[in-house]
């Protein structure tokens, strides 16, 4: 009960009054894991305040409606009592209420109505610090950020630009600037205009696009972010882009797509512009049903393809798009975290949970064999500590689950719902894992294809190092079972040279000092796998080195 109460004091309840619905969430901001917001609780309310204030046959917005004011308490009074249950504390549930809340004409009404029946008080956002909010979201998203930032709500649409920092975030001295271009907005906006190529269509995109431009102009983007070497990154959020970023992963190279989490997700600009094979996409009759991509979301797919169009025409040149999960909840706790809390590396932060007391001996084992010209700007210090924290995790699941449950472990098992790990760290670290199992010789049949498929998100000459150090893991894992380093048992030595042919030769040297017996069937079989891995039919996408391995007593 005391640890109960202990973990439950870290428990911070939070409403989020949007236009298209209201979210609810418990989240546990326990200093040790609060960087990737672990979420207890979360539901939504298919409230749209947007819609409430308009009717089909008024043009002007009228009062938020007793019928919704009354579904609106009802769904706060259901929460109030499932934070109860859950034990949160009373002083660490707010209320947060954006765009529809602040432009209604009865809001302030709205607001005392909520207080006197629930005992909360509303805390309305205003539109820059909406989009300030916004932008610590999309910070949470990455473990870096660095480029412009626009959120899509129903009501409204922010822009700014973010640079973190060691944990300290950066972005435009007054926020963000915020324009009524709402998904939800837009829609009714367009259906008044007419059709495409009408007058009144075009008199809307004149007024659009030089929004967009004069919003670009206002918030002043760095020359260091304009002119950086790997060009400009554009991060999206808000349900709108997110559907967007569901469309094109359902349209992308890798089919089917094998990580189900739009935060992470990255598309070059000409895809992301591509507005008309997303047009295709969403209303072909032949196309299945898009996975996350709701009735309502494909309706507004027609608006967001207009403001994307819109945005090609006002942004800088885009290298890089990136979607985020990050909204107003991760806006609101990522913000009032310390710098060094937000600077951790979140998927440092989701393996802590299953590390071993050894990690930095482990870590300091496994490194010798990264070698140049190894990736090592990928399969980086991050990494490597975070594969070894999480390298005994599936340890004790029956031999015949533990390749393919290490292989799932980031996309639907043990690491999946942790907050800011991109698509390429994710596949990255399924891969060393199920190599440290075994590889793609013990997986099922069913997880083979899914096994080549996060192959292909590896960035190039990434692979092969993977298959590499998940096989010399396993050895290290059988040499320290329990991931405890108490005596030197192992030592491992790496070096380059050359085969007959004058190929590159990877030499690694296993070293036992004070083993003088035999080895054991586990540990010879284990070794004999990093040996293959130098062997031709083991050479993935044609790249890879051959392998010299020797053994020392």
């Amino acid at each position: 009960m005391a640890a109960e109460r202990e973990r439950c004091a870290y428990y911070h309840g939070l409403v989020d009054m949007g236009s298209n619905g209201i979210r609810f969430s418990i989240t546990d901001l326990e200093p040790r894991t609060a960087r990737i917001l672990p979420t207890v609780y979360l539901s939504r309310a298919a409230i749209s305040l947007y819609d409430a204030q308009y009717t089909s046959t008024s043009k002007e917005p009228v009062p938020i409606p007793r019928d919704t004011i009354k579904s609106v308490i009802k769904a706060l009074l259901g929460f109030k009592s499932t934070c109860r249950d859950f034990k949160v504390p009373e002083n660490q549930i707010r209320i947060v209420a954006t765009e529809a809340t602040r432009k209604a004409i009865n809001s302030q009404e709205f607001q005392k109505e909520i207080e006197e029946k629930t005992g909360w008080k509303v805390e309305l956002l205003e539109k820059e610090v909406e989009g300030r909010v916004g932008a610590y979201g999309v910070a949470s998203s990455y473990p870096n950020v660095r480029g412009l930032v626009m959120d899509l709500g129903g009501g409204s649409t922010q822009i700014t630009w973010i640079v973190t920092d060691r944990g300290e975030v950066k972005i435009w001295e007054k926020g963000s600037v915020s324009l009524p271009y709402g998904a939800a907005a837009l829609t009714k906006r367009l259906e008044a205009a007419g059709p495409k190529g009408s007058q009144a269509y075009k008199a809307f995109e004149n007024e659009v696009l030089n929004d967009l431009k004069t919003a670009v102009r206002q918030i002043d983007i760095p020359r260091e972010l304009l002119q950086a070497e790997q060009g400009l990154h554009l991060y999206m959020s808000g349900g709108g882009f997110r559907g967007w970023g569901f469309v094109l992963m359902s349209q992308h190279a890798v089919k089917p797509y094998p990580i189900p989490i739009i935060n992470g997700f990255k598309v070059k600009q000409d895809s992301f512009q591509d507005t008309e094979a997303v047009r295709a996409a969403v209303f072909d009759e032949n196309t299945p049903d898009i996975f996350r991509v709701s009735q309502r979301r494909a309706s507004q797919v027609p608006a967001v393809a207009f403001l994307v169009d819109c945005l090609s025409k006002a942004l800088p040149l885009i290298t890089d798009v990136y979607f985020c999960q990050g909204g107003v909840r991760e806006g609101m706790h990522f913000a009032e975290m310390a710098p060094s809390q937000r600077y951790e590396d979140p998927l440092v932060t989701v393996t802590r949970v299953y590390a071993r007391e050894s990690v930095v001996e482990i870590a300091g084992l496994l490194s010798v064999v990264v070698m140049q010209p190894a990736p090592w700007k990928v399969l980086n210090a991050v990494l490597m500590r975070a594969f070894v924290q999480a390298m005994y995790a599936h340890a004790a699941f029956p031999k015949d689950l533990c390749a393919g449950a290490a292989l799932r472990s980031t996309s639907t098992g043990f690491f999946a719902a942790a907050h800011g790990i991109s698509h390429q760290q994710r596949a990255i670290l399924a891969i060393l894992l199920c190599e440290r199992y075994g590889g793609f010789g013990s997986i099922s049949p069913t997880e083979q294809d899914f096994y080549h498929r996060l192959l292909r998100l590896l960035p190039e000459g990434v692979a092969w190092w993977c298959m590499l150090l998940g096989r010399v893991a396993a050895v290290v894992a059988i040499v320290y079972p329990a991931g405890v380093v108490r005596e030197k048992r192992l030592e491992i030595r790496a070096s380059w040279g050359q085969t007959k042919k004058g190929h590159s030769k990877l030499s690694i040297s296993f070293v036992f000092p004070g083993m003088e017996d035999e080895l054991d069937e586990a540990l010879d079989a284990a070794l004999a796998h990093v040996e293959k891995a130098g062997k031709k039919k083991n050479m993935i996408v044609g790249d890879g080195h051959k392998v010299e391995l020797r053994i020392e007593r």
